[in-house]
């Protein structure tokens, strides 16, 4: 049995001796068919970079439009043959020629980038433009109105080339091109807009309205948001009021002054107040529409220096154009025609209602961007100040020519010129309230209120108002008659009067003088006394105090005769002497005409009938009627037709 084992185990041995050599060689062999295999798989890989130029060059050459993906797809892979080469066989010719193809891709790409931000961008219509600003009241939903700059599919490929560029091509020249295409587009379509008003003003002879016929049921323009309202115009609406207080005198008889007056300005004006006003809003929510449109395609960190770029030559127009209208206030004023200034006083109302939008739209830009507005804002208050300050000494310093005054001393055009530009600043409170804060150093005015600036503007009318009262006195003495000189006074400030009670001025001069209306009354007042004084000279010939007394039934001495005759014909001269002249005088405000004939024929028919009762009858003459020409009835009928060149 042991035999038997023994046996047994010496056999297996030599079975295993023999069996181990071979599944070692086994293993080798198999290790070895792996590692051809692996080598193979690196040989197929390394191959394939060397097939890339080839593969890929018809679709580089041919371009991406139409097929950008599959285009990119390719660059990705020109580029990881690149790579390839650049770390394993840098001195490769392959490295050089698909070095030679990446580069023509990439050209290709921005190409591409130009050529449909090129075909894609058009300048937006006016009408949206318009909508844009005013916002459409009847759209059911809450959302601000958006534009869309490019269609959505030229959008996409724009982003997808734009993202590979900054992510593969290291290369932000795109962006150069971005905003110099957009920019191109941001100022043609506020040129657009402007050309659009001018357009539609000449042709359909409404100046300030866009005039667009389509089928919308109201212009875009009839939501007033953050913007003045200039129907029927700032110039227009002194024409208006000049018609609306022609029977106060306005009628070609005043006085000429140094203020040249606002009738018969060119329309144009409104226009491009109009225009401007709008164009600055469209820049505003243009920009706005421009920034989200350019953080799709522009990296975040190069975002605000693009946008800055992209919105400097529109800026620039705006605040040029702006400097222009300054320039040429200051030359009008430098003419004495404060009227031009008032121009100014919508546009800067409009650009500090705009400011908090223009400083949110800038926010990021360089600090000279930020600056350029309220650099426009400054010059224009300093502007509107300069203009307000010279207006009111201007008022004070209008030389007296005689020639120039009214001969039947109606409301002198200083007059109304004055009233008529104090009334065109009632639209403007606040704004020229703020100019005349503008130009004050006392620390108040450092955080000025608004009430502060009513206090100022108040004063400001105030101070206006008196150099007007103390030139008219200067002018009044031109007059040789006193008489009309007061008239003259009368008519100025009852009109004075009247064009404050009609309008808010007086509200705003109370503020300040709480007394000026009544002591415009007492003015008034007084110059009616002065004015009644004129006919003392025609009732002292027939006052009974300076009559002698004569007894009934006693003959008349000739004496007595003759000073009775010399009392019926002095106030028979006297009355037609007066009624003669101050028929062509004028007094433009009926009611005040009615109330001053009214006295003058009481006082004179209640003397003249005293007079003619207690010596119509005394036998003083044989020819009565050369005397007694006049009967009490008639005496008042010719003192009704003063002032009244048509009786």
């Amino acid at each position: 049995m042991v035999s038997i084992l023994s046996s047994f185990e010496s056999r297996l041995m030599k079975l295993e001796n023999s069996i181990i050599p071979v599944h070692k060689q086994t293993e080798n062999l198999q290790r070895l068919q792996e590692n051809v295999e692996k080598t193979l798989s690196c040989l197929d890989h390394v191959i394939s970079y060397y097939h890339v130029a080839k593969d890929t060059e018809k679709i580089i050459k041919e371009g991406p439009t139409g097929r950008l993906e599959e285009y990119l797809s390719c660059m990705d892979k020109i580029q990881k043959a690149v790579e390839y080469f650049q770390d394993n066989n840098p001195d490769s010719p392959e490295l050089n020629r698909v070095k030679s193809l990446f580069e023509r891709g990439k050209e290709s790409l921005e190409s591409e980038f130009r050529s449909l931000m090129t075909r894609h961008t058009k300048p937006v219509p006016p009408i949206l433009i318009l909508d844009l600003i005013s916002g459409d009241e009847e759209m059911d939903t809450q959302e601000e109105m958006s534009l869309e700059h490019l269609p959505e599919s030229v959008l996409h490929d724009i982003i997808r080339i734009s993202g590979w560029l900054v992510e593969n091509g290291r290369n932000q020249d795109f962006m150069t091109v971005y905003f110099q295409i957009r920019s191109v587009q941001l100022d043609r379509s506020i040129k657009g807009l402007k050309d659009h008003f001018r357009k539609n003003s000449s042709s359909s002879g409404v100046p300030y309205s866009p005039a667009i016929q389509n089928k919308r049921k109201d212009t875009p323009t009839k939501k007033p948001i953050k913007r003045p309202v200039l129907i029927p115009g700032t110039i227009r609406k002194a024409q208006n009021l000049l018609k609306q207080y022609s029977q106060h005198g306005l009628d070609g008889k005043k006085g000429a002054s140094n203020l040249i007056p606002m009738e018969g300005r060119d329309d144009v004006f409104d226009i491009e107040i109009d225009a401007y006003i709008h164009c600055v809003s469209a820049f505003v929510k243009l920009a706005q529409s421009e920034y989200q449109l350019l953080t799709e395609i522009v990296p975040e960190h190069h975002q605000k220096k693009t946008f800055d770029s992209l919105i400097q030559e529109s800026l620039d127009n705006l605040i040029m154009e702006g400097d222009n209208i300054v320039s040429a206030a200051r030359k009008a004023i430098i003419r004495h025609d404060y009227s031009a200034v008032l121009t100014i006083f919508p546009i800067l109302k409009h650009l500090k209602q705009m400011k908090p939008e223009f400083d949110q739209v800038l926010q990021g830009t360089a600090a000279g961007t930020k600056n350029k507005l309220p650099g426009l804002i400054t010059s224009m208050e300093t502007t509107g100040a300069k203009a307000l300050e010279e207006f009111a000494d201007n008022i004070k310093n209008d030389p007296d020519k005689e020639y120039n005054m009214p001969k039947d001393g109606t409301v002198h055009e200083l007059t109304s010129n004055a009233i008529l530009f104090l009334q065109q600043l009632l639209d403007f409170q606040e704004t020229a309230g703020a100019m005349l804060a503008s130009q004050e150093t006392s620390s108040s005015a450092s955080s000025y209120s608004s009430e502060f600036s009513r206090r100022l503007l108040s004063t400001y009318i105030c101070k206006v108002l008196g150099n007007l009262q103390l030139n008219l006195l200067s002018k009044s003495k031109v007059y040789e008659d006193p008489a009309l000189s007061a008239i003259f006074l009368h008519n100025n400030y009852n009109y004075i009067l009247k064009s404050l009670e009609k309008s808010e001025l007086i509200q705003l001069v109370a503020v300040t003088q709480k007394t000026a209306e009544r002591s415009y009354r007492e003015l008034i007042e007084q110059q009616i006394q002065t004015y009644q004084r004129s006919w003392l000279k025609v009732t002292d010939y027939i006052l009974e105090r300076n009559l002698p007394v004569f007894q009934p039934g006693v003959k008349l001495k000739d004496k007595e005769r003759q000073m009775i005759k010399e009392r019926f014909k002095g106030f028979n001269d006297g009355l037609e002497e007066l009624c003669k002249i101050q028929k062509a005088w004028a007094i433009p405000d009926m009611e005040q005409r009615d109330k001053i004939c009214r006295a003058q024929k009481t006082i004179v028919k209640e003397t003249y009938g005293a007079f003619l009762n207690k010596y119509g009858n005394v036998p003083f003459t044989k020819n009565p009627e050369k005397y007694i020409k006049y009967q009490v009835d008639q005496v008042g009928e010719m003192i009704e037709k003063l002032f009244d060149t048509s009786a």
